[in-house]
């Protein structure tokens, strides 16, 4: 694919963007992309097992972006497809000679927000801001774009080994790496990689990995009680509501710990029914992170004793259940010393920076943890992409030439 086709490609998932497990359109256009190529597909349970995803959308929503999709030219049978199969695909290439077998994350989703429509902002003004009240806010149509570009320029299999190039959704809320490391696809990767736009470094920048990266856990947990007539009959009543406010208040009291750094937040509390009712159920969220993974395992069983206590002394039952998780980042040196080779014999790329520590949370280390330990290795590059606005913000925009510099470093590092 020429730099034309590529930044026709970003712009048309940029102007459809889709949050997570509903990237229904943004599958049906990668699909489209690599229509012709010599490479195997993986898709539906091939490419993700989602039997344990908490809050899964539901069949409303999911019919919602299956429509929007058709609407935005998406075929109505791959839409369908997709709707009903989940939107996770896995697209492998050989190479013609024996060698290693890469693996490369890029995720396809979302965020749920709306973009700005600012004449000054780069997609408004060029006609490919987001029209459905999603955003691509943190580079994910980018990434998908190198994705698909990577395929077509090793389309000639001139290269040793193998790539796997996993199209993950459900990024943002880390949810979606799980999914595909629970249908296997992971497995047999001897050097596992993910690639990242970063808004805040100007064009031409490389960073061999990213280090460190907070372990989190997103956590929803609901409470069930037992309403009543507020003034009638209060004593009848089991107050969900008042379990979940002592949670959270004593889930944001918690110790932080001296041996690592962490942090705790209570998201959102949904709770009631009316103000003379005592309210019978009550929906909280929260994450803790940390960027030491126990610390983030112990964070979480405190939180379960807190949820407990608070849920016996209303009277109410309480689930606790984890919705996404990540891990930390240790990449490894000797694949991290082939990146920096690899992007400093590009000429579109000015610097090269060996690591840098990044304080976020990201699924795909999880499946780089999943390689390395299965004896192989891990790195997480990053590109820079110089954003007018913060990464989830309304002006966050991607300088296309990155997309560009992201395939020739790949390209480069996996033909060696």
């Amino acid at each position: 694919m020429e730099f034309d086709q590529l930044r026709a490609f970003r712009r048309e998932l940029h102007r459809n963007p889709e949050p997570a497990f509903a990237e229904i359109g943004t599958a049906a256009r990668i699909e489209g992309a690599i229509a012709g190529l010599p490479v195997d597909v993986l898709t539906g349970k091939e490419a993700h097992d989602l039997s344990n995803v908490v809050d899964y959308p539901s069949r409303e929503t999911l019919e919602k972006w299956e429509s929007a999709a058709v609407l935005s030219g998406v075929a109505p049978d791959r839409a369908r497809y997709f709707r009903d199969h989940g939107t996770a695909m896995v697209v492998d290439v050989e190479g013609v000679r024996p060698g290693p077998r890469w693996g490369l994350r890029v995720d396809i989703d979302a965020l749920p927000m709306r973009e700005s429509t600012d004449p000054a902002h780069f997609p408004a003004a060029h006609g490919f801001g987001a029209i459905n009240g999603a955003m691509h806010a943190c580079g994910h149509d980018a990434h998908a774009t190198i994705g698909v570009g990577l395929l077509h320029r090793l389309a000639d299999r001139d290269f040793a080994g193998s790539l796997r190039v996993l199209f993950q959704p459900a990024e943002e809320g880390v949810r979606g790496a799980q999914t595909m490391l629970d249908a296997g696809v992971a497995d047999g990767i001897d050097r596992m990689l993910a690639i990242h736009v970063a808004g805040d470094l100007p064009v031409g920048t490389v960073v061999g990995s990213f280090t460190g990266g907070m372990a989190t856990r997103k956590l929803r947990i609901a409470f069930d009680g037992k309403a009543s007539h507020a003034a009638g009959a209060p004593e009848e009543g089991r107050n969900a509501l008042l379990a979940a406010s002592m949670s959270a208040l004593a889930v944001m009291g918690l110790p932080r710990f001296s041996s690592a750094d962490t942090r705790l937040n209570v998201g959102t509390l949904v709770a009631g029914d009316g103000v003379n009712i005592v309210p019978s159920s009550a929906v909280m969220t929260c994450e803790a992170r940390a960027t030491d993974d126990e610390i983030v395992d112990d964070l979480v069983e405190r939180i379960r004793s807190i949820v407990a206590g608070c849920a016996l002394a209303q009277g109410v039952d309480v689930d606790l259940a984890v919705m996404g998780r990540s891990a930390t980042l240790t990449p490894d040196d000797e694949l991290i010393d082939r990146i920096v080779e690899a992007a400093g014999d590009e000429s579109t790329v000015s610097e090269v920076i060996r690591t840098r520590m990044v304080a976020g949370s990201d699924d795909a280390n999880l499946l780089i943890r999943h390689v390395q330990q299965r004896g192989g290795q891990g790195a997480y590059i990053m590109t820079g992409a110089a954003s007018p606005g913060p990464h989830h913000s309304e002006t966050f925009d991607v300088a296309e030439e990155s997309i560009l510099i992201g395939i020739d470093v790949l390209e480069s590092l996996i033909r060696r």
